[in-house]
C-alpha cells in the first residue's frame, strides 16, 4: 500500500468516481446551480456601471435608478434561490453516498479474516466508518462544489475584469502569482498534517475504547492515573498537529486575504489616475471594484476549500486502506454443498503458521492428522501454546490451513461457501463475547428459524429453552426482564460462569453439526461442567464435538482423547489408555488446573464481609 504523500489527489479522487456514478447528474446539477448564483453575483456589478453611467448622469429621471434598483434586487434573491436549490439537489445523494460506502466498509469487516482484526485497532476501524466518511459527505456536498465554483468564479471575474481595464487586471494578475506558489506548499504540508491528525485521531479512539472495556482492570490495579496521563499525552500530540494545521490555514489565509487586498489598493490608485486620465469612465471604475469585491470571497475561500479537499483526500486514503485489504478466507468459484450433514471431522496433514512468524521457525500446527467420527466428543489436550486453539479456529475458517485439508463428510471446507459452513459448524471459546442486547437476542444469535435435523418443527421459544437449560443457565430467569434483559455491553454486568454459560447455550442453540468448544467451561465448577456435559451428550448425541479440555474432569468424559505435541497429534486413545501409556500425556494431565471456580464468584468470596456484593444483598 502506498503512502498518503504518494497518492496523488486525482489518483484518489478516481477511486471515489464509481460511487459518484449514480448520483453523478444531481451533484452536476447542484454545481451549475451553484455556478449560476455566482454568475448573478458577478452580473450584479454590471448593473451598477450602467446605473452609474446613465441613471446618476445629471438631469437623468429617478425611474432609471428605481428600475436598476429592483433588478438588483431580483437578482439577489435569485441568487440566494439558486444557492438553496443547490443545497436540496446535493444533500440526499451525498448523504446516500456516505451510507452505501459506510455499510460496504462494515460489509467488508466482517468479511475479512481474524488475522486482519488481529492487527488493526478498534479505534483506527472506527474513525474511518464514522468520522472520515462523515466529512467525506460533507465535502463531496459543499467543498468539491464550491472548489470548483470558486475557481471558475474567479476566472469569469477576472475576465471581466481585464475585459473593463487591461492595467487594473494585470495589477491583480500579479497577486495570483504567489498565492498559487504558496499553494502548492500548502498543499505539501497541510496534507501530511492532516493525514498525521486523522490517524492519532484514530489512535486516541482505541485508547478510549481499550479503557473503557478494561475499566475493571484499570480500578483493580489501580492504574487510572497512569491511563489517564497516556491518554493525555497522545490528546497533547493530537492537539500540537491541529495547531500545526490551524497555523499553517493561517498562514495560507493570510496570503491569500493580503494580497488581493494590496492589489485593491493599487489598482484604486491607479483607476483614479486612469479616470482622471480619461482612459475609464466612472461607471466602469465602479464595476470594476464592485466585481473585485465578488472575487475577493471566494480567493479568501480558497484555503478553507483546499484544506477541506485535502482531508478528504486523507479519508478517502485512510478508506481505502481497509477496503483494500485482501480477503484471504473467501467463497469457492464453485462452491459445493452437503444436502445432508453427518459430522465426520477430519484433518489432513494439516500445517498452520501465523502471517508474521519468521521464516526459520517450525509452523505451529506441522502435519496434524485426526479424525473424529460422527457423534463422538473428543478432547484436545496439549501444553500451553502448542496450538488448540489454533487447530479449532481452522474448523469454522476463522483461520485458514498454510497446507493439508480439512474435510466435512469427506468434503474440504473450502469447497464449502462459508454461510454454509458456519451453518454446520458452531463454536464456543473460553474468552466469551457478548453483545449489548437481551439474553434472548445473544442465545439465539445463530439459531435456525424453525429447529433442525436434531430438533425439527421446534420453534425459537423453545429452542431458547433448551439451551438455557443444557447450559445449566437457568440464572436468566431471575433477571429484572428474564430472557428479554438487555445484559449490557459485552456482558460485563454478569459474572465470568454466567457469561461462558450463555455463550455456550448460544452454541447449542444453532444446533450444529459439529460443535467446536475452546475450554468453554473453564469458569464452571466441577459439578455444573459435569451436569453441562451430560445434557450435552443427551440433546446433541448426533452432534461431533471437539472440545479443547484444560482440566482432568473435561478430558474424563470425552469419548475419545487426542495429545497435540510438536505440532502434531502424538496420541489418540481414551482417557485410560492414554493415562496408563503416555508419559508426555500424564505430565500434560498433571499441569491441568484440577478444579477452577467461577472467577468472579471466587473474587466476591474472597472479599471482606462488609464489602461482599453478596452481604449487600442479604
Amino acid at each position: 500500500m502506498a503512502k498518503n504523500s504518494d497518492i496523488t489527489l486525482m489518483a484518489s479522487l478516481r477511486r471515489l468516481a464509481p460511487q459518484l456514478k449514480p448520483i453523478a447528474w444531481r451533484l452536476l446539477f447542484g454545481l451549475l446551480s451553484a455556478l449560476a448564483a455566482s454568475v448573478v453575483a458577478l452580473i450584479v456589478p454590471q448593473v451598477y456601471r450602467v446605473l452609474v453611467n446613465t441613471a446618476l448622469a445629471p438631469g437623468q429621471s429617478t425611474a432609471a435608478l428605481w428600475t436598476g434598483a429592483g433588478i438588483v434586487l431580483g437578482l439577489g434573491l435569485l441568487e440566494a434561490w439558486l444557492m438553496v436549490l443547490r443545497r436540496q439537489l446535493v444533500i440526499v445523494p451525498a448523504s446516500t453516498v456516505e451510507t452505501r460506502m459506510r455499510t460496504s466498509f462494515y460489509r467488508h469487516l466482517q468479511q475479512l479474516a481474524v488475522e486482519f482484526h488481529d492487527k488493526w485497532g478498534s479505534g483506527q476501524l472506527l474513525s474511518r466508518s464514522m468520522s472520515d466518511l462523515n466529512f467525506l459527505r460533507r465535502w463531496m456536498g459543499f467543498g468539491a462544489i464550491m472548489l470548483v465554483v470558486t475557481a471558475l468564479t474567479v476566472l469569469i471575474g477576472v475576465a471581466l475584469m481585464f475585459a473593463m481595464s487591461w492595467e487594473l487586471g494585470l495589477i491583480f494578475l500579479a497577486a495570483a502569482v504567489p498565492i498559487t506558489i504558496y499553494g502548492f506548499r500548502f498543499r505539501r504540508s497541510y496534507g501530511r498534517a492532516s493525514r498525521r491528525s486523522q490517524d492519532q485521531a484514530g489512535d486516541l479512539a482505541t485508547v478510549v475504547e481499550e479503557s473503557v472495556r478494561g475499566i475493571r482492570v484499570l480500578k483493580a490495579f489501580g492504574r487510572s492515573s497512569e491511563a489517564l496521563d497516556s491518554f493525555a499525552n497522545q490528546a497533547q500530540e493530537l492537539q500540537s498537529t491541529e495547531i500545526h494545521k490551524a497555523k499553517s490555514l493561517a498562514s495560507f489565509s493570510l496570503v491569500v486575504t493580503l494580497l488581493p487586498e494590496l492589489a485593491l489598493a493599487l489598482g484604486l490608485v491607479a483607476g483614479v489616475l486612469l479616470v482622471s486620465a480619461g482612459r475609464l469612465d466612472v461607471g466602469t471604475l465602479v464595476a470594476f471594484f464592485a466585481t473585485a469585491a465578488v472575487v475577493a470571497g471566494p480567493v479568501e475561500s480558497v484555503g478553507p476549500l483546499l484544506s477541506m479537499t485535502l482531508a478528504a483526500k486523507t479519508a478517502l486514503d485512510r478508506h481505502f486502506e481497509v477496503m483494500d485489504a485482501p480477503l484471504t478466507i473467501a467463497d469457492p468459484d464453485q462452491p459445493r454443498t452437503l444436502p445432508q450433514v453427518r459430522g465426520q471431522l477430519e484433518f489432513r496433514k494439516v500445517h498452520f503458521r501465523f502471517p508474521d512468524t519468521p521464516p526459520e521457525t517450525p509452523d505451529l500446527l506441522n502435519g496434524v492428522d485426526l479424525t473424529l467420527h460422527p457423534g463422538e466428543t473428543m478432547a484436545l489436550v496439549g501444553v500451553t501454546g502448542s496450538g488448540k486453539s489454533a487447530l479449532l479456529n481452522l474448523v469454522p475458517r476463522l483461520f485458514e490451513a498454510t497446507s493439508g485439508a480439512v474435510l466435512l463428510d469427506g468434503v474440504d471446507i473450502r469447497q464449502l461457501t462459508l454461510a454454509e459452513l458456519r451453518t454446520h459448524v458452531s463454536v464456543a471459546f473460553e474468552d466469551t463475547t457478548l453483545f449489548s442486547s437481551s439474553v434472548r437476542d445473544n442465545v439465539l444469535l445463530g439459531a435456525a428459524e424453525q429447529g433442525s435435523a436434531d430438533f425439527p418443527g421446534a420453534g425459537q421459544g423453545a429452542i431458547l429453552a433448551q439451551a438455557l437449560e443444557v447450559a445449566q443457565a437457568d440464572f436468566v430467569y431471575t433477571l429484572p426482564a428474564g430472557v428479554d434483559t438487555l445484559i449490557g455491553e459485552e456482558g460485563l454486568s454478569l459474572s465470568g460462569g454466567q457469561r461462558q454459560r450463555l455463550a455456550l447455550a448460544r452454541a447449542i442453540a444453532a444446533r450444529p453439526a459439529v460443535l467446536v468448544l475452546d475450554d468453554p467451561l473453564s469458569a464452571l465448577d466441577v459439578n455444573t461442567e459435569e451436569r453441562v456435559s451430560r445434557r450435552l451428550g443427551e440433546v446433541l448425541q448426533h452432534t461431533t464435538t471437539l472440545i479443547v479440555a484444560h482440566r482432568p474432569s473435561t478430558v474424563a468424559m470425552a469419548n475419545r482423547v487426542a495429545l497435540l505435541q510438536d505440532g502434531r497429534i502424538a496420541a489418540v486413545g481414551t482417557h485410560a489408555e492414554l493415562l496408563a501409556g503416555n508419559e508426555h500425556y500424564r505430565h500434560v494431565l498433571a499441569s491441568l488446573d484440577p478444579a477452577p471456580r467461577d472467577l468472579d464468584t471466587a473474587a466476591e468470596d474472597e472479599l471482606p464481609p462488609a464489602l461482599s456484593p453478596k452481604a449487600a444483598n442479604a
